[in-house]
């Protein structure tokens, strides 16, 4: 059994957490009958242009988007490959777990495999917490109820200009919107 699962604070805590740190949340059920946390972190590496979608509105977006159009076609016509994207995929990390809290550690340990990308190391450890967070939620929430030897899929994709996390949990889907909102008004109480 899982022992020390009592042990984890709750009330809440870890989606105040994740809500805090991504700057895109959702958590839906997929065809396959799990249930999926998406977490979303942007950031801007050193010396990259800030993407489009961030920062650039009516006409100077309108601008952008024709010249880099135009760009595009230019080096299609010179039998180029077209510049690399700012929101290019960089790389790809899967992990799958038991339900056991001891797994922690190799949850912890497979997620510093980003520490040597071009990472903002702000945006590292906030990622860091993220998964972990996510990871004990779905141990502790999701995954109460069944056996062990139920897996959690963990998966980062890194990007030039953000970071994507997905936690994969077997348990019964909850309304994550609703439960900010509560955390939200309880916060208000206060």
């Amino acid at each position: 059994m899982r022992d020390n699962i009592d042990e984890i604070p709750s009330g809440g805590i870890g989606i105040k957490i994740i809500g805090k740190i991504a700057d895109e949340l959702s958590y839906t059920r997929t065809s396959d009958g799990r249930n999926c946390l998406f977490i979303v972190k942007y950031y801007q590496q050193p010396g990259l242009v800030r993407s489009q979608h961030r920062s650039q509105d009516g006409f100077f977006k309108r601008a952008i988007d024709v010249l880099n159009s135009f760009n595009f076609r230019f080096q299609k016509q010179r039998n180029r490959p077209p510049e690399p994207s700012y929101n290019q995929q960089v790389q790809k990390f899967i992990l799958q777990v038991n339900t056991d809290i001891k797994a922690v550690a190799q949850v912890l340990s497979w997620v510093e495999q980003l520490d040597p990308l071009p990472i903002p190391l702000a945006v590292l450890h906030q990622c860091k917490l993220a998964v972990i967070e996510g990871f004990t939620n779905a141990v502790r929430h999701a995954h109460k109820n069944l056996p062990l030897e139920t897996l959690i899929e963990l998966e980062i994709m890194v990007f030039n200009e953000h970071l994507e996390v997905k936690i994969w949990d077997w348990g019964e889907p909850f309304d994550l919107q609703a439960k900010l909102k509560e955390e939200l008004h309880q916060k208000n109480l206060y």
